[in-house]
């Protein structure tokens, strides 16, 4: 199966509805990580189909969950999952943070090419940057440990915002130490078309 059928199929199946357009542009963005994989390792996924799945599913599978109008995407790597989100919500701000000169060289090459208008980048550590504004959404994937996501980055969501981050197993040890500081709102059991290891998204809310 091509990846463009995959994608289609996948869309599919999680009850997704994208414009042609964006699904070109996912698939223009598989590529480039492709292209730009081969010189700077952004992800061991090296097939353009294996990445079908273990990205733009991943990540696009998480949308329904998240309501947000300033997204900010910590540890965002090769732009996963600020970049599908972006592309999937045209009308929302997404700041794509990375510490790495590399990655956030990719990630504004990719902003270009994509011409994405509602994306941009911040080549900063989360842990020193201090933020213009709060965002509604704060999200990460396989950044860090819940606790110490929290930490350094629980700051920057809105008091009524959401902080979200994508696990692969249920992650008891990580939600036993939950500072007091966020509440969870809820556990999202995910499955992803063509991935078959389990997948949560982690839904919490600040107490101030």
């Amino acid at each position: 199966m091509s990846p463009a059928d995959k994608l289609a199929q996948g869309v599919a199946e999680l009850g997704l509805r994208l414009a042609p357009d964006i699904e070109r542009k996912l698939l223009d963005y598989v590529a480039l990580i492709a292209k730009w994989n081969r010189v700077h390792n952004l992800t061991a996924v090296r097939a353009k189909s294996q990445m079908v799945s273990a990205h733009l599913l991943d990540c696009l599978a998480v949308a329904p969950y998240l309501n947000a109008n300033t997204v900010l995407d910590v540890g965002s790597g090769a732009g996963l999952p600020g970049i599908p989100l972006a592309l999937m919500w045209p009308h929302v701000s997404v700041a794509l943070m990375d510490s790495n000169h590399k990655k956030a060289a990719f990630l504004r090459q990719a902003i270009i090419e994509l011409g994405l208008k509602n994306a941009t980048v911040i080549g900063e550590r989360v842990e020193n940057w201090q933020p213009p504004h709060l965002y509604d959404l704060v999200i990460s994937r396989a950044f860090s440990d819940l606790p110490e996501f929290l930490r350094i980055a629980g700051r920057m969501c809105a008091d009524k915002g959401t902080v979200a981050t994508m696990k692969g197993v249920y992650p008891h040890e990580e939600l036993a130490q939950l500072p007091p500081d966020f509440k969870l709102r809820r556990v999202e059991r995910l499955s992803i078309p063509g991935l078959p290891a389990e997948r949560h998204l982690l839904l919490l809310s600040p107490v101030r």
